[in-house]
C-alpha cells in the first residue's frame, strides 16, 4: 500500500476563506504556517486580508451609524 502525504485540513484552500469570512485577520496565523506559500504571496495574502477587514470595519461602523441615526430620528419625540 502507497503511503501518500495527506495534507492537512488546515493548509488547504477552503478553510482559508471560510476563516477569513468568520473571524477576519485573526486567520493570519493560518496563512503564515502554511507551506504552500512562499513569503511574498504571504507578504501580500496579509496586506489584502488586513485591507479587505479594514474595509468591511468601516463598512459596518457606516451602517451602524446610518442605522443608529434613522432610529433616533424615527424615535425621537419631536
Amino acid at each position: 500500500m502507497d503511503q501518500q502525504k495527506q495534507e492537512k485540513w488546515y493548509f488547504k484552500t477552503w478553510p482559508l476563506v471560510v476563516s477569513f469570512l468568520c473571524v477576519g485577520p485573526l486567520m493570519l496565523p493560518l496563512v503564515w504556517i502554511n507551506p504552500r506559500f512562499s513569503v511574498k504571496t504571504k507578504a501580500v495574502a496579509s496586506v489584502v486580508i488586513i485591507a479587505a477587514s479594514y474595509f468591511m470595519g468601516v463598512v459596518l461602523l457606516k451602517s451602524f451609524t446610518s442605522i443608529f441615526n434613522y432610529y433616533s430620528l424615527a424615535f425621537s419625540p419631536y
